[in-house]
């Protein structure tokens, strides 16, 4: 069976007056991570790791910083993207091992609720997703957050048994709007059949 691996890594530094968002989740910390859109620097790693294992470009590719529409935006809406890009070139995630690096905030504490939201975004079990975290020691990076991520794919044989990922992921129709406009503009595919929702609304990534 053929297999891909992807590698992915990001930084962001700490900045005060915004909220951490980090896997997924809102952090309580008194600084969160400056970046066009949410900053999260643990979805910007994964999803860079899952486009560079189907050779499909990197986040910036998709969603440029100079681009409004995902100023502050959601970076859930980021991996969404990745996950239908792997599904379209016929591949599933086999796991994720991930490392986050940073000073502050501990991570331990909440690694199996970051964990189990990481799962739950990309529809996996959580057994098959890794978070570790280390501090940058002797690197002169404490204001900084960085995050690596490593994924395994696996070829899918049988095209039915891979599913769209747009519903797996929170406020699910804004998100398919979202991630199958930039679909048709990159892959020209048509968008699924569904009720007719408002379009999402953002105004302007990493």
């Amino acid at each position: 069976m053929s297999m891909r691996i992807g590698y992915g890594w990001d930084s962001h530094a700490f900045k005060p007056g915004v909220p951490l968002r980090i896997g997924g989740l809102t952090l309580e910390h008194n600084e969160g991570l400056a970046g066009h859109s949410d900053g999260d620097v643990l979805l910007h790693a994964i999803t860079d790791a899952l486009l560079g294992a189907v050779s499909a470009g990197d986040i910036g590719s998709f969603f440029p910083p100079g681009d409004p529409r995902w100023k502050d935006a959601d970076s859930a809406i980021f991996l969404n993207l990745a996950l239908e890009e792997i599904q379209n070139a016929g591949y599933s995630i086999v796991n994720v091992d991930t490392t986050l690096v940073l000073a502050v905030p501990k991570i331990a504490p909440i690694a199996t609720e970051m964990r189990e939201r990481l799962a739950e975004l990309m529809d996996l079990d959580p057994s098959v997703v890794s978070i570790k975290a280390k501090t940058p020691e002797g690197l002169n990076q404490d204001h900084v957050a960085q995050a690596h991520a490593v994924v395994l794919l696996e070829k899918v044989e049988d095209p039915h048994n891979l599913k769209s990922m747009s519903a797996i992921i929170e406020s699910q129709k804004q998100l398919e709007d979202v991630v199958e406009n930039l679909l048709s503009q990159v892959h020209g595919v048509q968008p699924r059949s569904r009720d007719v929702i408002p379009t999402f609304d953002t105004e302007d990534i990493t």
